[in-house]
This record gives C-alpha cells, structure tokens and sequence, in this order.
C-alpha cells in the first residue's frame, strides 16, 4: 500500500496569533483564556486572522491529488437522484427528492395509489434552487393539511435556518402572500377547515433583551389572509426560556395536543378541546421524569413513553379520565428492542425499533397484539413511516452503508414483502464491501457495539495495520445506525477501513443508554470512544499511526475530548463544527438548550466535570497531537465558530514548541450553516478536504476504479 503521507507538501506557517490573556475566576478556579479575543466572529481582525487560516488550509488542500480524486468521486455519488421521507396525507404522498443537477432537494407530490397499482407521476411543489443560483437557499421543513390540499413549508439562507414560512395551495399551485418570519422549527398543525395553522414562532431581535431571540418560542395561531404580526399566543408565556413545544390535531379536529420539552429527556402532554368556547389545557402529564409522546384515535390518546420503560412501552389513556393510574399498557417494554418510531394505520400499530442500532418493523392490532415482523431488504435503517388511519396502506424508507434510500409500500392486510415506490439512483454495488458488527467492552466493562466497513476481499491478516477512519456521536438520545454514506464509499473503494461506534449518549439502547452518557456521565461517551479505537489496534485492524477520528457537532466534541486525552491513540483528527470551550459554550447562540443535556457551567457541581473534559482547558504543553483538521461556517446558528477558532490556535500555539504529528489546519466556510441545507458543490468540498486529509495523513493511496 502506498504512503502517501510521505509525499512533499509545502505547509505554510500559520497566522500570528496574538495572545490576549483574559483571567476569570469560575467557582474558585482560577482561567486563563489567551484567545478570548477569537470569539467575536463580526471583529475584522477576528475575519482577517480567518482568512489567513482558511489560505493556508487551502495550500496545503490543493497539493494533495487525493483530495481531487476523493472530489470527484463524492460528486460523482452525491449528484446522483435521492428520496426523502415520504409524508402522507389525504391520498397524497409528500416527499423530497434530490435531483441530479440540483444543489438542492425539491419538495414532489404524487398519487401513490392508481387503478393499475402503480405509483402516478410525481409534479415538484417547492424548488429552492430556483431562488437561488448559488444554491443557498433551502427547504428547512415542510407540513401538508390533513387533506393534502395545503402545504406549510419554511425557506431559509447560507444554512443559518432562521426559516420564513410560506404557504401553497397544492390543488392550484397558488402561493398565498403570507411571509412569517423567525419560524424555526415551526412545527405546523393544519386545522380541519384548512384556513388556518398552529405553529412556532422565535421572537424578533428586538422584542426581547439581546440574545434572547434565540430562545423563548411560543406556540401561536394563523388565520388565513390575516396579518401574522398579530397572531394570538397559544402556549409559551411565562414559561423557561429554553422550552420548545409541538402541536398535532385529533384526525377529527376535536382535541389539540401540546407536548412540551423539557431537553432530550423529559417532556410533558396537555391536551385541549378545540370544541369547547373558552376551553384551556389541561396536563394529561406533568412533572414526570420520562419522554411522552401521543397520537388521538377518537377520544382514546395513545401514548408513547419511556417513563418507568427505557426501551419504550405503549399505553392508552381514556381523555375523560388521563390520570396515570388509569393508563393501560397495551404494548409493554420490550428487553431487547428499543422503539423509535410509531404510526398508526387502518386498526393497526406500526413500530420500528433497534435491535443492536439494526432496525426492525412490526405491525400490531390496536389492542396490542402482534400480527407480524415485516421483512426488511438488509441490515439497515428505517428512516420514516407514514400512515393514515383509514387505509391500510403505510410507506416506509429504508437504508443501510452502502444502499440509498428507497421508499417501500406495504399493505398490512396482505403477507406480501414490501415493494418499492420511489428509489434512488444506484450508487455502488452494496456486495463492495462486509459490515461487521463487533462487541467491545469500555473501560467501566461496558458492552458497546461498533460497526465495522471494509471492502470485500480484504484480509487485514496480510494487509497490515489498515488506515482507519472511527466515526461516533454519543448524545442528545441519537442513534448511529446504518444510513447511506456516499463520503465514505471512496475511502472503503480504496481499500481503507471505516468503523462507526454506538456510544453511551445515544438512543440505541434506550434511555439508560442515553442517560448512562449524559451529564456527569458524559466521560462514559468519550471512555467508549477511546476502548473503540483500542479495539481496532488490539484485533489488528490498524495501529496508532494509522487511525484517524472523525465527528461533528456534539461528535466534535468527542473527537476534541478524545484527541486531548489520549493523544497518542490517534494519527489524525477531523473535527467538524464543534464545541471544545465547555466553560463558555452556554453563552453562544442556542446553546444554552443544550445545558440539560451536558450541565449549566454556572452550576458548581456542573462545572466540575464539564471542565474536567472541557478540550479547550485540557490541550497541556510537550504533548505531541495528531494532524488535526477543524472545520466551520460562519452562518452556524447552533454551534459558535469561536469553539474552532480558539481550539485551532491554542492548538497551533502548543505545536509550535512541541512538533505535533502533523499539521492543525483550520477552514471556515462562508455561506454555510451548521450541515443542514448546504447545497451539493459544498458538501462535496468539505467531504473531499475530510477524506483527502485522512489519506494524506493516514497513508492510504486513493484508488480510481473503472467507471469513475
């Protein structure tokens, strides 16, 4: 196998960096921040440091033919058609597609359901590259009515997804004038009539003190043809700042449903009924310590929770007497499936749940009894359901590593093995490489499950140490589970090793799962991480040199913990946007959401494990660290860029003195958000300098196979 690390790259000097000591006194520790200076990001000496750092990852990017052919390639794969999730209503089927030639998916709709069986023509409702040659504006969500007649959907720009509503009339292709501003997450529920909608509104800059119109969203009701501005407040007032709430409809339009969510752990159910003049929420359950989801059929609430069932359980409650002793478990907790998703169908339940992060698909009556397990294609993902209740009729969309997603129909009233719908464009042959699931045990003797890709034919026994690429999260109740990786399809076409960990944080195994890595557990996620790579070195997979890790957002975090604490476990480092100064990190943007899920710094017994961790405060002099490549955007509106750029100058500081193992590069992208909405050309950019990175570092010579 080639090295190609051992190729000549001209690597500039970075920036000068001044450093501008700031000293804060946190519950009794004293803090040193020589970079405060780097987290105002409108400062234009702050956009002039950038600038340099973005040349100078640049440099060394374009001397890398690697990067070029990983380009191509990923383009190649990422222009190709793509389904979305499929949403349907009244006959209708809703659903996104990505169109090659197209920076952007579109919003489609079609009738699934014709005299001869198959599926009629589909015809585009909303298309975001229209509005936008640069193609950064984006569809951030969409909500059809109930009777598929009327489509909510909400656009936004350079990925900060600060949405704007607007409304269609589907039957006649009518835009209607609305234009509700600060509306994301909106969370539309259609009323029966069609003439108006529930949704969420985030203040104005202006309404409420400075940085606090990224909090504070309130429920509010739109009439049709009247002016948004003065809309009622359903829901919100008087509440904490960092609530968010939902809203869905009874199928008759009798009874609204309030679910309000306290974080990613706890949330709680009002219901109201819409019939009664002056009529208020009432709790159907409050102040509980679980996650409470529902679904009205009739005036019977089924309810989806965890509460007191970590792997979930299914329960009915009768409205006319909602209190917990009289709830009916109708299905209980299963000890080895984890429930993530339920719809209901003509008298029929529809759950999928994760076996070991593998979904599975059941189909119940709706006294809960189980009718059958619905075949699925392979070891892979269900990433949506959509049903109604008065067919028996539901789709589904599935994939798995190395299969795009498809979307299957399926009749519960017939045995037959689901059939496909819509497909995606064939990307690779999914025989091109073996998914391994392996089971290693943490550092506490935790059983973690880990997926491991190589391509077919390759005997690590003769190979050597591979060059690997470990990928993880590990929080906020999200499961990594088998979805389509184009990005990844090169690297493991070239010969290279891709592993993908299911950490403590996530929802694979429930709440325990989650909670087990949330908090002042939060080590545990970054515990797993560590015994994960050891497992590949260990069971000769790779060997220090030839490992490299890679994570985004919350999994930035991972890979920042990881790369401060066991610095000599890893060659390289891909870090996208991330959070690395947990001491501050609840002070930018919306991230003070996120203090349920990691701890309030203010808090004393909080700030004791946050800095503990914190990568920011852990990067320690004569350590010799992997290459390290960072990457942000600058219209992120979840995770401050100051995390990268403080991180990547203390960390070009330290290696200044003490040689790291290779470079601490850093790019931060303009016109981009936090990942979602990023059009084609850019995802491909930041894809290529990941894996041509990795190449570089970890010595794996990118091959072009025939067809490319």
């Amino acid at each position: 196998m080639t090295v190609a690390r051992t190729r000549q790259v001209h690597i500039p000097d970075p920036p000068d960096t001044p450093k501008r000591i700031v000293v804060d006194m946190v519950h009794g520790v004293e803090i040193r921040d020589p970079y405060r200076w780097l987290e105002d990001g409108r400062s234009p000496e702050v956009r002039e440091w950038t600038l340099a750092q973005n040349m100078r990852s640049n440099a060394v990017f374009q001397q890398l033919p690697e990067r070029q052919l990983i380009a191509q390639r990923i383009s190649q794969l990422m222009s190709q058609d793509m389904v979305g999730t499929p949403v349907l209503r009244g006959g209708r089927l809703f659903f996104t597609k990505r169109i090659q030639g197209k920076n952007q998916p579109v919003l489609m709709v079609m009738d699934p359901e014709q005299t001869d069986g198959k599926p009629g023509s589909a015809q585009v409702l909303v298309d975001p590259n229209q509005l936008s040659t640069a193609g950064i504006v984006a569809l951030d969500w969409w909500h059809p009515s109930p009777d598929g007649s009327m489509l909510a959907y909400g656009l936004s720009e350079r990925g900060d997804e600060w949405s704007v509503l607007h409304i269609l009339n589907v039957d006649t292709g009518e835009l209607l004038p609305e234009r509700i501003e600060r509306t994301r997450y909106a969370g539309v529920t259609w009323k029966q009539d069609n003439q108006g909608f529930y949704y969420g509104r985030y203040p104005k800059p202006g309404e409420v003190p400075p940085g606090e119109e990224n909090y504070n969203r309130h429920i509010y009701f739109h009439k049709l043809g009247t002016d948004p501005d003065k809309d009622p407040k359903i829901f919100g007032e008087g509440r904490p700042k960092e609530l968010s709430y939902g809203t869905s409809l009874s199928d008759d339009g009798k009874y609204l449903l309030l679910t309000v969510s306290h974080g990613w752990n706890r949330t709680d159910l009002y219901v109201r009924d819409e019939q009664a003049d002056g009529a208020e929420f009432k709790p159907v359950v409050e102040g509980k310590d679980g996650i409470f989801y529902g679904k009205f059929i009739g005036d019977t609430l089924y309810i989806i929770t965890n509460f007191q069932a970590p792997r979930y359980k299914i329960a009915v409650v009768d409205l006319s007497n909602p209190a917990m002793d009289n709830w009916k478990t109708i299905i209980p907790e299963s000890p080895d499936l984890t429930i993530d998703r339920v719809e209901f169908a003509k008298g029929h339940i529809i759950i999928s749940g994760l076996k070991h992060a593998v979904s599975h698909l059941y189909v119940y009556t709706l006294d809960g009894e189980l009718v059958r397990e619905i075949p699925l294609p392979t070891l892979g993902t269900i990433t949506g359901i959509t049903a109604c209740l008065d067919s028996s009729i539901f789709y589904f969309r599935f994939e798995s590593f190395l299969v795009p997603p498809a979307v299957y129909r399926c009749d519960i009233e017939k045995d037959a093995t689901p059939e496909v719908v819509l497909a995606s464009a064939e990307g690779v042959d999914p025989d091109l490489a073996t998914i391994e699931q392996v089971f290693y045990s943490s550092k506490d003797g935790t059983r973690v499950p880990m997926f491991i890709l190589k391509r077919r034919g390759l005997d690590i026994s003769k190979a050597g140490p591979v060059p690997t690429v470990l990928s993880g999260y590990g929080g906020f109740n999200i499961s990594r589970t088998p979805t389509y990786s184009p990005a990844i399809i090169p690297w493991i076409e070239s010969g290279g090793i891709y592993a993908s960990a299911n950490l403590r944080g996530g929802s694979e195994y429930g709440e325990s799962w989650h909670r087990a890595g949330m908090l002042q557990n939060k080590q545990n996620v970054f515990d797993d991480f560590i015994y994960a790579g050891k497992y590949l070195i260990e069971n000769g997979y790779t060997d220090p040199e030839h490992l490299g890790i890679w994570g985004r957002s919350n999994g930035g975090l991972l890979v920042g913990a990881a790369l401060t604490q066991r610095p000599d476990l890893f060659r390289a480092v891909a870090c996208g946007v991330p959070l690395l100064d947990m001491v501050r990190y609840h002070k930018f943007l919306i991230a003070y959401l996120w203090c349920s899920e990691y701890g309030n710094p203010d808090d004393p017994e909080a700030f004791k494990w946050l800095y503990a961790y914190s990568p920011y405060h852990n990067v320690k002099e004569n350590v010799s660290y992997p290459a390290v490549y960072t990457y942000t955007a600058e219209s992120d509106t979840r995770v401050d860029p100051m995390h990268a750029r403080k991180m990547t100058a203390l960390l070009q500081d330290v290696s200044s003195r003490t040689p790291s193992k290779g470079p601490v590069l850093l790019t931060v992208e303009a016109d981009a958000g936090h990942g979602v909405g990023k059009p084609v050309y850019k995802v491909v950019d930041e894809q290529a300098n990941i894996w041509g990175f990795f190449a570089w570092q970890l010595g794996l010579e990118i091959q072009e196979p025939a067809g490319w």
